[in-house]
């Protein structure tokens, strides 16, 4: 290789000097040549580049990590143990408040149903609409006084009999101001479709006799009579919505 290396600088030394004694720079061919020449000797042939790379051993011992101090592990530890009892505390207590208020909420719509219950009217208009105010048998009452020409007065007892039924019989929210149209409407809301037939029937002869001062016909008015308990029987009212 030293060989080698000795011709290469041979060479440029020759070349330089005929160059400077041309006073001109070698040629691309003469520089070509002297390349080839310089590749072609066996001392250059096959000579590689080689680089590895690796690592320069350290002096300094390796040194174990450190383990935490006791203390520090037994304090984790707590806060994980306390942590969930925490989560079970907190989900005591939100069940606890949930009790509370569905116990309020219920006792409150306990009383509103009471109040409710109290609140409920003793008269439509001027008509007293109070169970205790109405005869046990309200349809053949009724028959007794349209029987005794007492017209007006038979069709006014069938005509409360009914909205008494409606309202403590039937859970009809019924107020003191209602209208009759309004009273026909809750009964078809309330009632199954006969009865709420009979109820509109009733108030339709009722205003005809109130407002239009005609009287029907016997005959409707027996039927009412009769009809009266089956289309609108006593039971216990549920609470008004």
């Amino acid at each position: 290789m030293r060989r080698s290396a000795a011709i290469t600088v041979a060479m440029l030394l020759v070349l330089s000097g005929r160059a400077q004694a041309d006073a001109t720079a070698p040629s691309v061919e003469q520089v070509r040549t002297a390349t080839e020449a310089t590749y072609a000797d066996p001392d250059l042939h096959g000579l590689k580049a080689e680089r590895k790379l690796r690592w320069k051993p350290s002096d300094e011992p390796v040194k174990p990590p450190e383990e935490s101090p006791p203390w520090l592990v037994d304090f984790i530890k707590w806060i994980s143990e306390a942590g969930r009892w925490l989560v079970w505390l907190a989900g005591a207590v939100a069940l606890i408040l949930i009790g509370l208020r569905l116990r309020a909420w219920l006792a409150l719509r306990g009383e509103d149903a009471s109040a409710r219950q109290l609140t409920l009217p003793t008269h439509v208009r001027d008509l007293d609409i109070r169970p205790e105010s109405l005869p046990d048998d309200i349809g053949a009452a009724a028959r007794g006084m349209w029987t005794r020409g007492e017209s007006r007065a038979a069709l006014s007892l069938l005509y409360r009999g009914a909205l008494s039924r409606l309202v403590h019989g039937h859970g009809a929210p019924v107020r003191a101001a209602s209208t009759e149209g309004e009273c026909v409407q809750l009964a078809a809301r309330h009632l199954a479709a006969p009865a709420s037939a009979f109820f509109a029937r009733l108030v339709w002869l009722w205003q005809g006799t109130v407002y239009g001062a005609r009287l029907p016909d016997e005959a409707s008015v027996l039927a009412l009579c009769a009809e009266f308990d089956a289309r609108l029987p006593r039971r216990m009212a549920p609470s008004l919505p």
